[in-house]
């Protein structure tokens, strides 16, 4: 379970931590934090110290009903602060979170090393076109509908089945356009009820089936601090708690805003799966 970002091969058998950096002014919890360069690369120095192995650039919030921006304010934003990032930090392995193959493009030209795509190539067909000849690892999310009325759309038969098909048939898109190296994420959040983000945790080893290695967004989001009847700011042990029952559940790639906590996770994962090895 490898993938190739920019020539580095990174061995997902351990799992790894994605830094959250959002450019945006309206995240659910970090909007507006780390908008402007300095402030960038501030957070992105603290986040590699504390073992980040990916960051995870983006500059379009994908909350429950955000407003829509166009593609040249989401690009102004990002891409300002991508090159200077990737200027300052020789070697950083920079994830784009854009649906926008253009500026996909332009991201991968500049040395970003993976495409984070919410939509899996729905929303802009031409995606994967885009992505394909740099090679680069491409992160499919299972959605309906978009950020302004995926909340409408929380209705399932089946739905670890239901995400599986939808992932064996984005993958197939891919290898078709020839991407070689594909991630799931399941969505937590995304035209999914809170009732059905714990069922999907719950149920996140069948998406093995689907063949792909598994990134889960769980990080301070309402699942987490409703349940708990907290705030974003206050959902950092709840979050952690479900970051280690994914890991037990099989996911690869944790995508957080609190990478040191998320990191020792990952640090107990490994003792415990070491310690049911010793004793198998």
């Amino acid at each position: 379970m490898t993938i190739n970002c920019l020539g580095q091969l990174v061995d997902l058998q351990m799992p790894r931590v994605m830094g959250i950096l959002n450019l945006t002014p309206d995240s659910f919890f970090d909007g507006g934090r780390f908008n402007g360069k300095d402030l960038a690369a501030k957070q992105v120095a603290r986040m590699l110290e504390e073992g980040a192995a990916f960051i995870d650039l983006g500059a379009y919030s994908s909350r429950p009903g955000a407003r829509d921006i166009s593609e040249e304010e989401e690009s102004s934003r990002l891409l300002p602060v991508l090159e200077f990032l990737l200027k300052t930090f020789p070697g950083i392995l920079i994830s784009v979170d854009t649906f926008r193959s253009g500026l996909a493009k332009k991201c991968l030209d500049f040395g970003a090393a993976m495409i984070n795509d919410i939509s899996a190539g729905i929303r802009d067909p031409r995606m994967m076109a885009a992505v394909a000849p740099f090679q680069a690892p491409y992160i499919m999310m299972h959605m309906k509908g978009t950020p302004a009325d995926m909340q409408g759309k929380t209705q399932y038969d089946d739905l670890p089945g239901e995400v599986i098909y939808y992932f064996s048939e984005r993958l197939e898109v891919a290898r078709g356009h020839g991407i070689k190296d594909c991630i799931a994420d399941p969505g937590f959040g995304f035209a999914k009820t809170t009732e059905q983000n714990f069922a999907l945790v719950r149920d996140l080893d069948q998406l093995a089936l689907a063949g792909l290695p598994i990134m889960v967004g769980l990080s301070r989001k309402s699942m987490v601090y409703k349940t708990l009847g907290q705030t974003a700011e206050q959902a950092l042990s709840g979050s952690t708690a479900l970051h280690m029952a994914a890991l037990l559940k099989g996911a690869r790639i944790l995508r957080v805003h609190d990478v040191r906590e998320a990191v020792e996770c990952i640090s107990l994962w490994k003792a415990l799966e070491n310690k049911y090895q010793e004793e198998g």
